[in-house]
């Protein structure tokens, strides 16, 4: 069980306990339209089978919508972010995802969204993106240099394809996370909702699950030969009694997780803290019994993020009492 001296948000106990992150290769692409429909159109099907590098290769969401003001064409657009372990995999996973999902959908361009001159991620390597995606134009496509920026210009179907040649990619932080512990599934779906609406005003991160939210957290290794991972027992309300790695109450009967990638871990800190408020905003009166965080015990990654330390910084009725 969790330590009994954890912090109080309105009666949502805060577990002593912290988020273990890990070092992780990012960029943001902005892809823009004739309209904000099918910019968003080309987003959701550039970010979609991206919810973990376990299995899908990398993580990717919608950081925001753009207005036409805010992107390199006077259009409107997407600015979505995608995280992978290495720089080589997150260099293919954007070729595939760019000339699979933006390249085909109607009135597309796409753009790098980093600028290595403001950047406050520490920079890593170039990208691939129109250097790859011209031979599609099989010698028609053409060249043109905008200062020191090169882009493509393909023609496709309804007009031309619009892609700058390469993305800046930066060292970014993935795997910081939120455990959401409630009476019923209706307090736990309140609670991480209302925490994944607040995370998505900040930018810079983004929660790759869907809606934001996991209920299939994980823990590394199984009793079955080659599985890698396996279901979290410990955070399992049917296993309460079965299990003996469990930190369940029998109050608690459901748990569900955000996880949360940055481009800083400064940027993941001040989401998970604006997730903290959003859920413990609601309290123990709405369901959500706790608050605690997923971790290796420090062996995993060098980010940590204390829980009480994020907590310390809300200012929502916090209580120092004992549980």
């Amino acid at each position: 069980m969790s330590d009994p001296a954890t912090l109080q948000i309105n009666g949502t106990l805060i577990d002593a306990t912290f988020a273990e992150a890990f070092p992780m290769k990012a960029t943001r692409l902005v892809i823009t339209a004739r309209t904000a429909a099918w910019a968003m159109h080309a987003a959701h099907s550039l970010t979609g089978f991206a919810t973990s590098v376990i299995g899908c290769g990398c993580e990717a969401g919608v950081e925001r919508a753009l207005a036409a003001e805010e992107t390199p064409d006077g259009r409107p657009g997407v600015a979505v972010l995608l995280f992978a372990v290495s720089s080589k995999e997150l260099a293919k996973q954007i070729e595939r995802r760019v000339g699979q999902c933006v390249l085909t959908c109607p009135t597309s361009a796409v753009y790098g969204g980093i600028d290595p001159h403001t950047s406050q991620a520490p920079l890593s390597d170039r990208a691939p993106l129109g250097s790859g995606l011209r031979f599609f134009g099989d010698g028609w496509q053409i060249s043109k240099m905008l200062g020191t920026t090169r882009y493509w210009r393909v023609p496709v179907m309804d007009g031309e394809f619009v892609c700058e040649e390469a993305t800046q990619t930066v060292k970014a932080v993935g795997g910081g996370n939120l455990i959401l512990l409630a009476r019923d599934a209706d307090a736990a779906l309140d609670a991480a909702e209302a925490a994944v609406a607040s995370m998505r005003k900040l930018p810079n991160v983004i929660m790759p699950f869907p809606g934001g939210v996991v209920r299939s957290g994980s823990k590394v290794g199984s009793k079955y030969k080659g599985a890698g991972a396996s279901t979290n027992d410990a955070f399992c309300p049917t296993l309460i009694g079965l299990s003996a790695r469990s930190e369940l109450s029998e109050d608690v009967g459901c748990v569900l997780e955000i996880v949360i990638d940055g481009l800083t871990d400064a940027d993941v800190g001040a989401a998970m803290s604006a997730g903290i408020a959003a859920a413990a905003g609601l309290g123990k009166a709405a369901g959500l019994l706790r608050i605690s965080a997923g971790n290796y015990g420090g062996k995993l990654g060098p980010y940590h993020f204390h829980l009480h330390a994020l907590a310390n910084g809300i200012g929502l009725g916090l209580d120092g009492g004992r549980a």
